[in-house]
C-alpha cells in the first residue's frame, strides 16, 4: 500500500487532507510535535497511524524509519522558511508536495531541480488554493487569448472556517510590508492588506455574496506575468467574512508602513484568540473568484470563474489540490524534478473533488467595450493607430514615452500647479498606466517621479474626468487625423458651476509614426496659463 506522511496531520488543514489520502487508499501517517494528538486523530482513520515529526526538526530518522513514498508538509508557516524539508526527501528518496502559499518560497523552489531530478523525485511548491487550483482556473478562463490584460483573484473566507497559527503568521508576515505586484505594465509596490476593494461573488441561483478584500503576497504575481501572453497585471486579494475583520487589520498595517513596527508577526498570538472570540458568528459560506480581462481575435472580453462553499466546506478547498497532486505522483502521471504546482492540474482535474462537497462553481463570459469606444462608436475605428490603441483599455495597460512641461509664471498659478500635483517645469520620461474597472479607467501619469491621477468614465455622450471633487464633462471630436477633447461644463461636488469660470483646455491628439502625442494646456480665468504639458508615448 503506498504511504504519505503528512506534517501537520492533525491541523486544520491537515486534518481535512489525511482525512481525504485515506479515503483515497493511502496509509496515512499522521504527524506532528505532539504525540497524543496524531495518535488520536490516527485512531479516527482507517489505514492511518500517528507519530512524532517536526518539520523544523531532522527529518531524517523518521523518514528512514518509515520510508514514506510520499511526503506532505501541511504545517508551515512557509513565510522565511527554507527548503530543509524538501531537501530532507531528496536525500532520501522521497516525493514531497507542500500547502504553501508564500511567494517566495513557492516561486524559489526551482532551485531544488537539479537535485530532485538526479534522486528520481518529484517535489512540488503551492500545492493548494494558490497557485494549483488558480493556476488551473486561469489556464481554463485564458485558452484562446491571444494577449491577456489582467489577471484578478480573490478569495473569502467563512468567519466558522477558524484560522489556525500558520495562516494568522502567513497574514501578519506581509501586513503593511511592501507587495511587488505587476501593475499598469510596470513592477510596483504597493502595502499588503491595502488596495481594499469590495467583491461581489455571484452565481445565478445562489444568494450572492459581498465582501471586503485587500492586497495579499501570493506566488500568482510573480508567476501569471511571466507565463500568460500579453505579460498581464496580476491582483490577488483576500479577505475574512466581516468587513471590520479587515479594517482592523488595515489599520494594524499603518505602525507597519511607517517604519513604526518592524513587523506584525509577533502579533500572531494575540490575532487567533481575538479571531476565535467571533468564530461562531456570521455565516458558514466562503467564495473564490478569478476574473481575467483579454483580446480574443482583437477583440475585448471578460472571463470569470466564480465558486461558492455552503455549509462550512470552504477550508476543503485548500487541501484539494494537494490530495490530486498525490494521487496524480501514485499513478506516475508526474515527472521528477522541483516546480511549483501553477500548471500542473485542470479545472476539469477538480470537478469529481467538488462534487463530494458543497461547492459551486461557474464561468461567465461577456464582451466589454473601451469607454472610449463607447463615447465615440463607430468614429473610434477610424481614430490613427497610435492614439486609438492607447484608448483600447482593458483591464490594465500602460505606455512610455517623453514630456515637456511648462508651468505658468504668476505666484498663483504655481500654487494652483502645485495644488493640483501638476508635475515640475522641464523635460520629463513619462510612464502612464491605465487601469479599467466596471467601464471607469483610472490614468495615473509619472513625470520623472511626479505622479498625478484622475478618473475617466462615461456621462451620456460626454467623457468625464475626475480630479477630487471636481469634474469635467468634454466632447470628443475625432476625424482620422486626430481627437480633441473640448470641455463643455464642470462641477465642483457635484455642483455644477459656470463654464466662464472653469479651467480653460483643449487636449489634442494624433499620431506621429509609430508614437501617441498629446498637447495639453491649461488655464484660468484671471489667472492665465496653468501648466501645458505635451509629449509622445509608445504602448508597453
Amino acid at each position: 500500500m503506498k504511504s504519505v506522511l503528512v506534517l501537520g496531520g492533525y491541523g486544520g488543514f491537515g486534518k481535512r487532507l489525511s482525512t481525504r489520502l485515506a479515503r483515497d487508499g493511502w496509509h496515512v501517517l499522521v504527524a506532528g510535535r505532539n504525540g497524543d494528538k496524531p495518535e488520536a486523530f490516527a485512531a479516527t482513520l482507517p489505514n492511518a497511524r500517528g507519530l512524532v515529526a517536526d518539520r523544523n526538526g531532522d527529518l531524517s530518522p523518521v523518514l528512514k524509519q518509515c520510508c514514506p513514498d510520499l511526503v506532505i508538509d501541511a504545517a508551515g508557516p512557509f513565510q522565511g522558511s527554507g527548503y530543509a524539508v524538501a531537501e530532507a526527501c531528496i536525500a532520501h528518496g522521497v516525493h514531497y508536495i507542500d500547502l504553501a502559499d508564500a511567494r517566495d518560497f513557492v516561486c524559489g523552489i526551482g532551485a531544488l531541480k537539479d537535485a530532485a531530478t538526479r534522486a528520481g523525485v518529484t517535489v512540488i511548491a503551492g500545492g493548494s488554493s494558490v497557485p494549483a487550483l488558480s493556476g488551473a482556473v486561469v489556464r481554463r478562463l485564458t485558452g484562446g487569448m491571444e494577449t491577456v490584460r489582467s489577471v484578478e483573484t480573490s478569495i473569502s473566507a467563512s468567519n466558522r472556517a477558524t484560522a489556525g497559527a500558520s495562516v494568522s503568521a502567513a497574514i501578519l508576515s506581509y501586513l503593511g510590508k511592501p507587495v511587488r505586484i505587476w501593475r499598469g505594465r510596470r513592477w510596483r509596490q504597493a502595502p499588503g492588506l491595502h488596495l481594499i476593494m469590495r467583491e461581489r461573488y455571484a452565481i445565478a441561483g445562489h444568494e450572492p455574496l459581498s465582501r471586503l478584500v485587500a492586497l495579499s503576497d501570493v506566488p500568482d504575481h510573480e508567476i501569471f506575468p511571466v507565463e500568460l501572453p500579453g505579460k498581464p497585471a496580476t491582483t490577488f486579494r483576500a479577505g475574512p467574512e466581516f468587513g471590520f475583520q479587515l479594517i482592523a487589520l488595515w489599520l494594524l498595517s499603518w505602525p507597519v508602513k511607517w517604519g513604526w513596527l518592524r513587523s506584525a508577526v509577533p502579533l500572531a498570538r494575540w490575532l487567533l484568540p481575538l479571531q476565535r472570540l467571533t468564530s461562531g458568528l456570521g455565516s458558514d459560506r466562503s467564495a473564490m473568484a478569478v476574473e481575467v480581462k483579454g483580446l480574443v481575435r482583437n477583440r475585448p472580453g471578460v472571463r470569470r470563474w466564480t465558486l461558492i462553499a455552503d455549509r462550512g466546506d470552504g477550508p476543503e478547498i485548500p487541501v484539494i489540490p494537494a490530495q490530486l497532486l498525490a494521487n496524480a505522483l501514485s499513478a506516475g502521471r508526474l515527472k521528477p524534478g522541483a516546480l511549483t504546482s501553477a500548471s500542473l492540474l485542470s479545472l476539469e482535474d477538480f470537478n469529481a473533488e467538488f462534487g463530494g462537497i458543497a461547492v459551486t462553481h461557474a464561468i461567465e463570459t461577456r464582451s466589454c467595450t473601451p469607454l472610449y469606444q463607447r463615447i465615440l462608436g463607430p468614429a473610434f475605428d477610424k481614430l490613427p493607430p497610435p492614439v486609438r490603441e492607447l484608448h483600447t483599455v482593458v483591464g490594465d495597460g500602460g505606455a512610455t514615452g517623453t514630456a515637456t512641461v511648462r508651468r505658468g509664471k504668476s505666484f498663483l498659478a504655481r500654487l494652483v500647479a502645485t495644488a493640483m500635483r501638476f508635475p515640475p517645469e522641464g523635460d520629463h520620461d513619462l510612464h502612464v498606466s491605465f487601469e479599467e474597472r466596471h467601464g471607469i479607467e483610472h490614468w495615473t501619469r509619472d513625470f520623472g517621479g511626479h505622479v498625478f491621477s484622475s478618473h475617466l468614465s462615461q456621462s451620456g455622450d460626454h467623457l468625464v474626468e475626475r480630479f477630487g471633487p471636481m469634474r469635467f464633462y468634454f466632447d470628443l471630436p475625432a476625424d482620422a487625423s486626430s481627437l480633441t477633447m473640448v470641455m463643455r461644463r464642470w462641477t465642483v461636488f457635484s455642483v455644477p458651476l459656470p463654464l466662464a469660470l472653469a479651467p480653460k483646455s483643449t487636449t489634442l491628439e494624433w499620431a506621429e509614426g509609430k508614437d501617441y502625442c498629446f498637447d495639453v494646456p491649461i488655464d484660468l480665468p484671471a489667472i492665465g496659463r496653468i501648466v501645458h504639458y505635451r509629449g509622445r508615448l509608445r504602448m508597453v
